[in-house]
């Protein structure tokens, strides 16, 4: 339920129908009291219950929807004269209202900018382009803020793929003109993906321990970690080595199963990448939360074998990867460790012997290596790189 304090003075300010919305699991049908802004309110109080982790909030808010709704076709047409009533309207349908229902409401009769309303059915109807085009325009921050937040959320979902700049702009009119609330919940969710795109690594990392503190114990957590996880992974975010501390600060927030996971991601997109340092730094740490003999184990037993074996510890990184259970690591990592394998073979291949009495002569032209083998099995190297797109599309921390 949402906490009493706020339950209370929600029963001062809302009529008796939508206090009990709030209180019930399943709310009775409305009476056809109480302004729709004030019902509007009350589903807002809802869904910020929500975002901290209410499940019972969870459960209800779909049928208060339908309540509030029923209450909108059963309102007197004077109402919506009210602009605060015609603002509630385009509010409940951003929060999940059905526009079949907000289209039998008389148009004609409400008090509403005409972009903001039309942009409103647009969007949840699913046109997305419509909506754009009668949205774009809109600065936030010149509305009501709980009218602004709802619509800058939209405008950083509508612009996320076109404009990905527009887009970090308007989610953060979002989280600044409804803080503590679900709009700002979702626009943490919505935004950390964007910047992790972008590569801005200090707002990266400011946003995820903003949700941190303030929604890691939301219904939709699960969500933000998955976009935490691609944005980080899918960059190169986690692939300096001077910032690997503050990486591991940010993980140290997530159960112990999707740390290792997203070690592991980090240590295989690092090691692909050439990023050696990074490679030994994940996967020593996938190393700590693996289960012993488990296939976790090998993987980062590999990834940190091969680290050493390519920069100051060969004899000890080749022993620990030819120690490895083959069986127990996942086929697209096969061909990656024969290729490091034949490479470090290649590395340190000595040189064809020569006659006694030659041996003291210098060679009329430089010495040359013979990398052929180990070209190619760079070659073959870099095609795992395609396979690092697959890997971070499968996981869910």
């Amino acid at each position: 339920m949402i906490r009493p304090l706020l339950r209370a003075a929600l029963l001062v300010l809302l009529p008796f129908a939508a206090a009990r919305a709030l209180a019930d699991p399943a709310p009775a049908p409305a009476s056809t009291s109480g302004e729709p802004y004030e019902l509007v309110r009350a589903l807002q109080a809802v869904q910020d219950g929500i975002a901290n982790g209410d499940t019972a909030a969870h459960g209800s808010h779909i049928a208060l929807i339908r309540q509030i709704g029923e209450k909108f076709l059963a309102a007197d047409a004077s109402v919506w004269s009210n602009a605060q009533n015609g603002q509630a309207v385009v509010i409940y349908l951003l929060s999940g209202g059905a526009p079949q229902l907000v289209r039998k409401l008389p148009r004609d009769k409400m008090n509403v900018d005409g972009r903001l309303f039309d942009g409103a059915v647009a969007y949840v109807e699913g046109r997305q382009d419509e909506a754009r085009e009668l949205l774009k325009d809109v600065k936030p921050r010149t509305i009501p803020s709980g009218l602004g937040g709802q619509v800058a959320l939209v405008q950083g979902a509508l612009f996320a793929r076109t404009e990905a700049s527009l887009a970090i702009e308007r989610l953060d009119d979002a989280r600044l003109l409804l803080p503590g609330t679900l709009v700002e919940e979702a626009a943490l969710r919505r935004e950390i993906l964007l910047v992790g795109q972008a590569e801005d690594f200090d707002k990266f990392e400011f946003l995820t321990l903003a949700y941190i503190r303030h929604y890691r114990n939301s219904i939709y957590a699960g969500d933000f970690w998955q976009r935490f996880s691609t944005g980080l992974t899918q960059s190169s975010l986690a692939l300096d080595e001077r910032r690997f501390a503050r990486i591991v600060t940010m993980l140290e927030q997530i159960d112990r199963g999707s740390r290792l996971k997203l070690y592991l991601v980090i240590a295989r997109s690092a090691m692909v990448r050439g990023r050696m340092a990074v490679t030994r730094l994940a996967g020593e740490r996938a190393l700590t939360l693996s289960a012993d003999a488990s296939a976790e184990r090998e993987r980062a037993h590999f990834f940190r074998g091969a680290s050493r074996v390519l920069t100051d510890e060969y004899d000890g990184g080749l022993a620990e990867l030819k120690a490895l259970d083959r069986s127990k690591l996942p086929e697209r990592d096969l061909p990656l460790l024969n290729a490091t394998v034949q490479l470090a073979l290649d590395v340190r291949k000595p040189f064809a012997s020569g006659s006694a009495a030659t041996a003291d002569k210098p060679p009329a032209t430089p010495a040359r290596l013979d990398l052929a083998s180990s070209t190619a099995t760079l070659a073959r190297a870099r095609k795992e790189l395609g396979e690092l797109e697959l890997l971070t599309r499968d996981r869910r921390p």
